[in-house]
């Protein structure tokens, strides 16, 4: 179910390794691995050509935001993919989703809202410091707020 070919077209020349753990915001551009632990958020500088894996141990903590994502660890914040969002089987995601094209395994969880993103209008995450937890509510269905 995961293609091998994305991975292999874009270099990973990053890892944050199983017994690692970062503090902030990391800016990154071509392949990222994370199998350690990130209390901030990710934002890919060259979104086209950026590539994010998150192995079964990795744990972010924070906001994501790549063109190409695949997740079999755990997000507690929103994710942000452009083109292509993989949840592995052992994904679990608290936040809202963006995404153009969603591919997930059984076992896999979001907890939060899936929003698709047309190709071309991809919405970036915001920072939690410039979020407006707000934003996130959608009060449409509310009878409090009409």
């Amino acid at each position: 179910m995961f293609s091998k070919k994305k991975v292999k077209s874009t270099q990973i020349d990053t890892l944050i390794g199983h017994n690692t753990t970062v503090t902030g915001d990391i800016h990154f551009s071509s392949g990222l691995h994370i199998e350690g632990t990130l209390n901030g958020n990710l934002i890919a500088d060259d979104h086209d050509k950026a590539v994010l894996i998150i192995s079964e141990q990795g744990v972010i903590n924070g906001d994501v935001n790549a063109s190409v994502v695949i997740i079999n660890g755990k997000v507690k914040g929103n994710v942000s993919s452009s083109t292509t969002l993989e949840m592995a089987q052992h994904a679990k995601v608290t936040g809202n989703v963006h995404y153009n094209l969603l591919e997930m395994e059984v076992g896999a969880e979001v907890n939060g809202s899936l929003n698709h993103v047309a190709a071309g209008q991809h919405k970036a995450t915001q920072s939690p410091s410039n979020r407006n937890p707000a934003d996130d509510v959608d009060s449409s269905n509310n009878p409090l707020t009409g």
